[in-house]
């Protein structure tokens, strides 16, 4: 019994022993686990933190390309390059051109499928933590895409209100760099994409003056089927709407979008110094001015035509014997005064034999207005930093590509009477009238300088006649990106009445050989792919 004993004692011992031996193991290895986690994190933070500093290596390249592309149309020179410290890190940032820009359509993002010249670059950037040397490479290539303004239905610069009363059809891309204000007193029907950069509400702009609007809004889907802005129970589908941005996508699959789903402005890069509206102004001192453009000039009483290069032509005598320009007094009622215009007669300027041969034409006096314009000889762009008028159908008749650049456009139908002009508007009477062409224009912005409501998109387009139940086919393209400066009289109901309105986009414009000449640029700047080492 004393022997048995004595051999269970030393097996305890061996127990015991084997016991503390486990877990001291097991104690190294949890010491050994929890400094490689120690380590672990400690090289995961700087992996993330030199990732960060290399993504803002990139960030910098890229803010310098967007900002030359904003403000030349054209990328920096030399391109971004530079070391610089931030924090305990080290970035340095390299960009190299990829090649010639290339005609090509846009496959990805808000904007797929208009074209544009398109130019890439590879940025490379690397962050390196200044202590351990530990780096983070990423490799990014972005695409600088310039989009003929013209490719959009509808683009204005500032607030976008939308509010007709008879019914309207909208066809084609409507974008704004601000926010968008879209209702109706019947029915409006948008038929493509819909794009703010700021929100997008519905009915009218705060300060407007204007009663609400309770009518339909139909917008397509990405299906081609018309899908209401008004919910079942009577409220709107708009940014302030509760999952607006979920809910917006799932109505209209991607087809509506504003500042919450990622949009921003366009820029449209074509004014070296100044303002916008420098394109139109006179070009005196003025690099961005249409008149530099021009190889016809219609200006300070005379009528130059440009033989060549260097060789100016006054050619005043011959286009005022043939009546291809002519002054005439009529009545604006919305300006509420008589102005004198300088009529240009597109059908005799089209065998005057000074037809600007690269299509630009520079006009400015009191008022331009264009008479006899059914038919235009070849594409032409007429830039005015006057208020412009076109009386009756214009290019209807073997469509040209045109494009009208003015302080304010006023259409008059072909019924409209220079004698009548200043009488009731029981007296002026519309007839149907057709007008096809792409136009940048003025407007005064609700709210803004004392104004009131501007009448919105449905009277960008200004009328002086009674249109009840007639049409205004317009086809082309919308463009607002500057206020009025000479045609600032302000929109009310009283001088005109609305006609039904067909406004749509012209698919033509989708082909570049279909823009006219000198078209504007907008800047787009995206991602193209990305990598990371």
């Amino acid at each position: 019994m004393k022997n048995r004993l004595r051999n269970e004692k030393g097996i305890t011992l061996i127990v015991l022993l084997s016991l503390l031996l486990i877990m001291t193991i097991i104690g190294i290895g949890v010491v050994i686990e929890s400094t490689n986690e120690v380590k672990i994190g400690g090289n995961e933070g700087r992996n993330t933190n030199s990732f960060w500093a290399a993504e803002g290596g990139a960030e910098k390249a890229i803010a310098a390309i967007r900002t030359n592309y904003q403000a030349y149309g054209m990328p920096p020179s030399p391109l971004p390059c530079d070391t610089f410290i931030s924090g305990n890190y080290t970035v340095t940032y390299s960009t190299i051109d990829n090649g010639p820009a290339v005609q090509a359509t846009l496959t990805t993002g808000s904007y797929a499928g208009l074209y544009a010249l398109v130019k890439s670059f590879t940025i490379t950037s690397t962050g390196t933590e200044n202590t351990t040397g530990e780096k983070s490479q990423i490799t990014q290539v972005i695409q600088d895409a310039l989009v003929p303004v013209y490719q959009f239905a509808v683009f204005y610069e500032k607030d976008l209100e939308i509010c007709p009363g008879p019914v309207m059809t909208l066809g084609g891309r409507v974008h704004t760099n601000s926010n968008m204000y879209i209702g109706s007193e019947n029915t409006l029907n948008i038929v493509s994409r819909t794009t703010a950069a700021g929100n997008i509400h519905h009915g009218r702009k705060a300060g407007s003056g204007m009663p609400a609007v309770t009518g339909n809004v139909m917008i397509e889907d990405a299906n081609g089927i018309y899908q209401n802005m008004k919910n079942t129970d009577g409220s709107w589908l708009d940014s302030d709407y509760p999952n607006w941005t979920t809910s917006s996508t799932a109505r209209w699959g991607g087809k509506v979008e504003d500042k919450a789903h990622g949009i921003t402005e366009l820029y449209l890069p074509v004014v070296r110094s100044g303002d916008q509206i420098d394109m139109i102004k006179r070009g005196a001192g003025n690099p961005d001015s249409y008149e530099n453009q021009a190889k016809l000039r219609i200006v300070d009483g005379t009528a130059l035509y440009r033989v060549n290069d260097t060789t100016w032509s006054d050619v005043t005598a011959n286009l005022t014997a043939s009546g291809t320009i002519h002054d005439t007094v009529f009545f604006d009622a919305r300006e509420g005064k008589h102005v004198t215009s300088t009529d240009i007669d597109i059908g005799k300027l089209n065998s005057s034999g000074y037809f600007p041969s690269n299509g630009v034409l520079y006009a400015s006096r009191e008022v331009i207005r264009l008479v006899n314009g059914s038919q235009v000889l070849a594409p032409v762009t007429i830039a005015t930093d006057n208020p412009l008028y076109t009386v009756g159908n214009f290019n209807t008749s073997n469509k040209k590509p045109v494009g009208l650049m003015t302080d304010a456009l006023t259409i008059l139908s072909g019924s409209w009477n220079d004698a009548k002009s200043d009488s009731s508007l029981s007296k002026r009477v519309a007839s149907n009238t057709t007008v096809n062409c792409c136009f940048m224009t003025g407007n005064q912005n609700t709210g803004e300088g004392g104004s009131s409501y501007n009448g919105g998109l449905e009277n960008l387009i200004r009328f002086l006649e009674r249109w009840d139940n007639k049409t205004m086919i317009f086809r082309g393209s919308m463009v607002d990106i500057w206020n009025s400066e000479q045609a600032v009289g302000h929109w009310s109901y009283a001088y005109y009445t609305a006609p039904n309105r067909d406004w749509r986009f012209d698919t033509d414009l989708l082909d570049p050989a279909n823009l006219p000449p000198g078209y504007p640029k907008l800047n787009i700047l995206q991602k193209a792919s990305w990598s990371e080492e």
